[in-house]
C-alpha cells in the first residue's frame, strides 16, 4: 500500500497533468506553442494538441488507475523528459509564455523538470520496507 505522502504526490501530479492537458487543448494553446522547438518537424499547434491529449490521459491514469501505477509513473517520467527540449527551446529563443518573460525565469524553470520526473517515479512506487 502506498504511503499518504506518495498518494498526495501522485494525486497532485495527476491533477496538474490533467489541468495542463486541458489548458493545451483550450485556453492556453498559444502560450504552449511558444515552447514547441523550431526543429520539430510537426506543426506547432498539432504538437500542442497531441501533448495535451497525452497529458490528460496520463493525469487521468495517475488519478484513477489502481493497476499498473508503476508503469504509468514511468511513462509520465519519460513524457517529462520528452518535453524538456521544448523548455530549453523556449529559454534559448527568448520566447515569453506563462509569465516566463525573462531569460532568468525561463532558465530557472529548467530545474523543475527533473523534480517532475522524480515525483512521477517516487509517487507511483511502493515504499521499501
Amino acid at each position: 500500500m502506498s504511503s499518504p505522502a506518495r498518494t498526495i504526490g501522485r494525486l497532485f501530479l495527476g491533477s496538474a497533468l490533467a489541468f495542463a492537458g486541458i489548458a493545451h487543448l483550450t485556453f492556453a494553446r498559444r502560450e504552449f506553442r511558444a515552447q514547441v522547438p523550431e526543429s520539430l518537424p510537426l506543426d506547432p499547434d498539432t504538437t500542442v494538441v497531441a501533448s495535451g491529449v497525452v497529458e490528460v490521459a496520463l493525469g487521468a491514469k495517475l488519478l484513477f488507475a489502481h493497476r499498473h501505477r508503476r508503469l504509468v509513473g514511468t511513462v509520465a517520467a519519460l513524457f517529462f523528459v520528452a518535453v524538456f527540449p521544448g523548455n530549453v527551446s523556449q529559454w534559448m529563443h527568448h520566447r515569453d509564455g506563462f509569465g516566463l518573460d525573462t531569460d532568468m525565469k525561463r532558465f530557472v524553470r529548467l530545474f523543475f523538470q527533473p523534480v517532475l520526473v522524480a515525483l512521477a517515479l517516487w509517487s507511483t512506487r511502493e515504499p521499501r520496507g
